[in-house]
């Protein structure tokens, strides 16, 4: 009787202490969402973006030691990455190993098959031959990758490691998922945000550098006797053969032409 009564206390000391962690995990996956939300609002770069992003995903999800944010062009075969984070040095490293040294492994999964991928293994996992056991070595075993997914595109993935073995279950792969659903818009944003500033400032520099290659195209013209076409022409093989940028090219031009009309009035006879 006495070890019923023990069994039974013992059961109903476990439940709470059970819904105690599932509370808890939700607390935390609800701060994260918050801190998440606020990350519209504020005004930051990309990089500093995913940083946090990365940074909330692993307290959201439980058992996480670490976590990067990778945006993927999936629709290349290299799957070029176009950005990434980390919330801890370690994940950097693996990041490197993923995506320069061996183009294999959860995010890459995640991300082309759009899909929530999960070793608990990584020593032993056949879906990476090579990045698993690369990764087991440096001590981590465990991995949770969660695709960034919109409607009809896959804009990158969530990857989540841990030391121990089989650390990310089901709870946790849910909450990963409830956490990556709305860090696909806000990261989405950011990026059309950083690629519209971009496009920006690609324009102000053409147009403050068109300028100086209208001038460049003038004096070859006045040398040649060609077309504005021809002389552009000639800017483009310079630029290309040389390495440099067009601008750069013309400015060269322009200045050179400056200096010989210096020189010239310099030897000039004073006459008066």
């Amino acid at each position: 009787m006495g070890e019923l009564e023990n069994a039974e206390n013992a059961g109903m000391t476990l439940a709470p202490m059970s819904s105690q962690q599932a509370a808890a995990d939700a607390a935390d996956l609800q701060a994260s969402l918050s801190d998440l939300g606020r990350l519209v609002a504020a005004t930051l770069g990309l990089a500093e973006l995913l940083e946090r992003v990365a940074m909330y995903a692993a307290h959201a999800i439980p058992g996480a030691d670490g976590a990067g944010v990778t945006l993927l062009r999936v629709d290349r075969p290299d799957h070029r990455v176009e950005a990434l984070a980390a919330s801890h040095p370690f994940v950097s490293e693996i990041d490197q190993i993923q995506y320069v040294t061996l183009n294999e492994g959860p995010c890459i999964t995640a991300a082309l098959e759009a899909r929530t991928v999960r070793s608990g293994s990584l020593g032993g996992e056949k879906m990476w031959p090579r990045f698993g056991p690369r990764v087991g070595r440096l001590g981590i075993h465990s991995a949770l990758s969660l695709p960034l997914l919109l409607p009809g595109q896959v804009v990158g993935a969530i990857n989540v490691y841990a030391r121990g073995k089989d650390v990310f279950d089901d709870h946790a792969a849910e909450l990963g998922e409830l956490f990556a659903a709305p860090a696909a818009v806000a990261v989405h944003n950011a990026q059309v945000l950083a690629r519209a500033l971009e496009l920006t400032t690609q324009l102000q520099t053409a147009l403050s550098t068109r300028p100086v290659i209208d001038q460049a195209i003038g004096l070859l013209r006045g040398r040649t006797g060609g077309t504005a076409d021809e002389a552009f022409a000639t800017l483009r093989r310079l630029s290309q053969s040389e390495h440099t940028k067009l601008a750069d090219v013309a400015k060269q031009v322009v200045d050179e032409a400056v200096r010989r009309a210096r020189a010239r009035h310099a030897d000039r006879p004073n006459i008066g």
